[in-house]
């Protein structure tokens, strides 16, 4: 109810009625839709009209949509749907990542573009503490042996890594970065960080924080590192085979940020010959990964399906600050999380 009021409150002209903008989503519901759930939200906004909608009608209803909400990476953005829709005013994605969109091609169609940064990073943060402490104790091994009819094993096979005291190194100290380190905090862990600027003092402070200006520092310490790095081609296999050997071979490497920014076949490498102890992935290249992947196969890795911001409240605020950007283009206003092309 907040939020309908500061929506109402900057968009007065949208919110008094008259016809609503016309919103093309993929689907509502199924593998890659909108959620069910949100579609009464998105109607008080917006007239929606999915893909399979448009097909059937392009010529008249590309006229009508004006913005565009990705929901994981769909509809796909190309030339031939952008020429298709020519009073397209904005592109809204679900999530930060923004490595799916050609962004100097939909800026070409003067078309703005925006994401969703508020929304996602607690719960981004969640996810990355979740591995890392799932990693630490073993939790998957120690699950599958007490749901095994013998229930046998060897005290000294399951003893896991003691995270109070050990060092996690973030690389990459954005919002969801700072806000892993304010939980590794208080779960007494000490905290290094890369990043391509340095935090101010105060930040580094809250958190006690070191700060490594080389990367290498950083790998050769730390007992967990988390990658929490935007997918950029500077970032693309930043975490290759000569990261993975200055690691210490007990070190666990976790990955929130996304799959191509590690390199996979040094990783699996890595975790077979023991030059580093484990993986935890919440992102992997491709998604989902071909069911004959070494990484399935491998006991000391955790692979999840891109959990990060999955909770009913984070999907729910994530679709919210879409609608906020989407009604900011619209009426002409500054978008809070505007996106600019490189």
């Amino acid at each position: 109810m907040f939020f309908e009021v500061i929506i109402g409150l900057r968009f007065p002209n949208i919110m008094e009625g008259g016809k609503l903008p016309w919103l093309l989503v993929n689907e509502i519901g199924g593998i890659r839709g909108i959620l069910h759930s949100h579609v009464p939200f998105l109607k008080k906004h917006f007239h929606l009209i999915t893909m399979k909608e448009f097909l059937e009608d392009k010529k008249d209803v590309g006229k009508k949509v004006q913005a565009i909400y990705l929901w994981w990476h769909k509809p796909v953005i190309n030339k031939e749907l952008l020429q298709s829709l020519p009073n397209l005013k904005v592109i809204a994605n679900s999530g930060v990542g923004m490595d799916h969109l050609d962004l100097k091609l939909v800026a070409s169609f003067g078309v703005k573009m925006a994401n969703t940064p508020r929304a996602v990073s607690s719960s981004t943060a969640d996810t990355g503490m979740a591995l890392l402490l799932a990693s630490a104790r073993r939790l998957v091994e120690v699950h599958n042996i007490s749901i095994s009819p013998s229930m046998e094993y060897c005290e000294a096979d399951i003893l896991g890594v003691k995270v109070a005291g050990a060092t996690l190194g973030i690389i990459g100290m954005g919002s969801i970065g700072y806000k892993v380190a304010l939980r590794a905090k208080a779960f007494e862990m000490n905290i290094l960080y890369h990043n391509r600027t340095r935090r101010k003092a105060q930040e580094e402070q809250a958190v006690s924080a070191i700060y490594c200006k080389r990367i290498d520092s950083l790998l050769q310490q730390a007992d967990f590192v988390m990658v929490v790095v935007s997918l950029t081609p500077q970032t693309h296999k930043l975490i290759g085979k000569r990261e993975l050997e200055l690691m210490k071979p007990t070190a666990t490497l976790i990955n929130i940020s996304r799959g191509a920014v590690v390199d996979q076949e040094a990783l699996v490498a890595a975790l077979q010959t023991g030059v580093i102890g484990a993986a935890a992935l919440d992102v992997t290249s491709p998604e989902p990964l071909p069911r004959d992947h070494p990484l399935l196969k491998l006991k000391n890795v955790i692979i999840t399906p891109h959990l990060g911001i999955k909770t009913d409240k984070a999907s729910y605020m994530i679709t919210e600050e879409a609608v906020e950007n989407i009604l900011a283009a619209l009426s002409g206003l500054p978008l809070p999380s505007e996106v600019l092309p490189s």
